[in-house]
């Protein structure tokens, strides 16, 4: 199943977006107000992120990524004022310096300091980021993006 190819818009520009690093995951919130018309494509190596928001105002990010991740536990989510990716690392437990594999900082990238943390020197880091991904891995079963794979005994039955 290929996704048609995104093609930069001529009037385009790029969406702010904050980033912060965990064992496991890096995640980018795109902030875009009520965004729409969303395409992502989250490849290996990079990210392209296509919207409108609601002055139809128009964006485009190209991401090349630090690392490589691993596209079929990588997800996004649209929100109200965010498009929410999480990438799951091809190389766990190794944190990313920087989002991208360019060292020249991006204007539109800032690190999100309210959810960084060093966790290179933390035990018990895991759960909160699983909790965090088994609530995105339900959602998603709820909406369009298809079933949810099967977690087992995993889920906490109410």
């Amino acid at each position: 199943m290929n996704k048609p190819k995104i093609v930069r818009p001529e009037e385009s520009k790029p969406a702010h977006a904050l980033w912060f690093d965990r064992k496991k995951y890096v995640t980018i919130n795109f902030m875009v107000q009520k965004p729409k018309d969303v395409q992502v494509d989250i490849q290996p190596d990079k990210l392209i992120l296509c919207c409108k928001n609601e002055t139809d105002d128009v964006y485009y990010n190209e991401l090349h990524f630090y690392d490589k991740v691993q596209i079929h536990d990588s997800r996004e989510r649209v929100y109200d004022r965010t498009i929410n990716v999480l990438l799951r690392k091809m190389k766990p437990d190794y944190a990313w310096p920087r989002l991208q594999k360019d060292p020249a900082k991006a204007s539109w990238i800032s690190v999100d300091f309210d959810n960084w943390r060093d966790w290179e020197h933390e035990e018990d880091e895991g759960k909160e980021e699983y909790d965090h991904y088994v609530d995105m891995i339900r959602e998603m079963a709820n909406s369009d993006k298809g079933e949810a794979p099967d977690m087992g005994d995993l889920s906490d039955s109410d």
